[in-house]
């Protein structure tokens, strides 16, 4: 598999209109050639979850592999946006009826739709975006058509942890998440276990709200889309003493943003993509310590490339630190915060997760999920 070879940088992009029984398709723009027309007749799609293309995050992530693939391949492309699991099937639908030849679905939550749309249209191609395909039951399938595209973000998350408990003044720091879910507790997972190795290697009593890896019990808003119960939820973490939080929620995190607002001392770690580049309000970037991201549009560009080759194959993609496929982003405003030592024990501990000196566990690891 191919490894992941630049990050892009996000920007943000509109909400597509959505017809009551699911979005209609975008009409395909073109990847010119000079004269406004593809000069391809390939035409590759996408389908988000609810959380939608300007989510700053991992939705926005994949749109701009897209548009990137739709410029650099000279491409067709379609988009159809979900704001509620059950426009997830539609959407799909409307884009095989658009001719699309590839169709990426964007999140765990299309999984089964997913799963019965390549099962159903074995002429097109598929590619989903942290998860496997799965049946009706929810349970993990193999479909000839559907090729997966998982990230092991406990390995970068648990490189997040270190640094927020090496971080903290307060000596608490916090998670919580969306949806209790494979892809976000994967997560919560790493950090806490970064925030224990701390603990071990400074002899130090660091404590993590809103997650406990051993009883998978944690703190939830339980949607991804309610940015008021994202600032809620932070405000009381902030409250309790913690002043860093990662927020694994998607459009959710920008409450944790609002909440770090409002005080001195407040801290936000990003997911998915790096927030300080992504995120648009000039008065949070300077609140992002760093961000535990993925490399989802490369990835993107990656399978297109390849689809459009004719050269398509459904062997799970796993994102890991060895293969940039998740990575930890830069300190940004924040790198005097983060001690030269401390960074120095972080760059060491990536080399040995790296060389297989130390395996980050996770039940939600893709490895246990495929």
């Amino acid at each position: 598999m191919k490894i992941l070879s630049r990050t892009l940088a996000l920007a943000g992009v509109s909400a597509l209109a959505l017809a009551a029984c699911g979005s209609a398709p975008q009409e395909a723009s073109s990847g010119s050639d000079g004269g406004g027309e593809p000069s391809s007749d390939f035409k590759a799609c996408m389908v988000s979850d609810s959380g939608g293309f300007d989510d700053k995050s991992f939705n926005e992530s994949g749109y701009e592999g897209l548009k990137a693939s739709e410029k650099d391949l000279k491409i067709q492309t379609a988009t159809a946006e979900s704001t509620d699991p059950s426009q997830f099937s539609t959407n799909i639908d409307n884009l095989v009826n658009q001719d699309c030849k590839l169709i990426f679905t964007v999140g765990f939550l299309l999984a089964p739709a997913t799963g019965t749309a390549g099962k159903a249209n074995s002429d097109v191609e598929f590619a989903i975006i942290d998860s496997t395909a799965q049946d009706e039951d929810g349970k993990a399938i193999e479909v000839d058509n559907v090729k997966p595209l998982s990230f092991d973000t406990a390995q970068a998350a648990y490189l997040a942890g270190y640094v927020a408990a090496g971080t903290t003044e307060t000596g608490t720091v916090a998670t919580y998440g969306g949806i209790q879910i494979p892809t976000v507790t994967i997560f919560m997972d790493g950090f806490a276990d970064g925030v224990a190795k701390y603990n071990e290697v400074h002899k130090k009593d660091v404590k993590l709200l809103g997650w406990d890896k051993k009883s998978q019990k944690g703190s939830f808003v339980g949607n991804f889309e309610d940015q008021s119960k994202g600032k809620a939820l932070s405000d009381s973490f902030y409250s309790q003493g913690a002043d860093i939080v990662m927020p694994v929620a998607g459009p959710v995190g920008s409450g944790t943003l609002a909440s770090a607002k409002e005080d001195k001392g407040r801290y936000v770690i990003w997911v998915d993509s790096d927030g300080y580049e992504s995120v648009s309000d000039k008065k949070a970037k300077p609140l992002i310590l760093t961000s535990v991201q993925k490399g989802i549009g490369t990835s993107v560009e990656d399978v297109t490339t390849s689809a459009s080759s004719g050269s398509f194959d459904n062997e799970p993609y796993v994102g890991t630190l060895e293969n940039g496929g998740v990575d930890l982003a830069p300190y940004h405003d924040l790198d005097s915060k983060v001690p030269a030592d401390l960074q120095k024990e972080v760059d060491g501990l990536k080399q040995d997760i790296i060389d297989g000196k130390i395996t980050v566990e996770s039940d939600a690891s893709p490895q246990n999920l495929s």
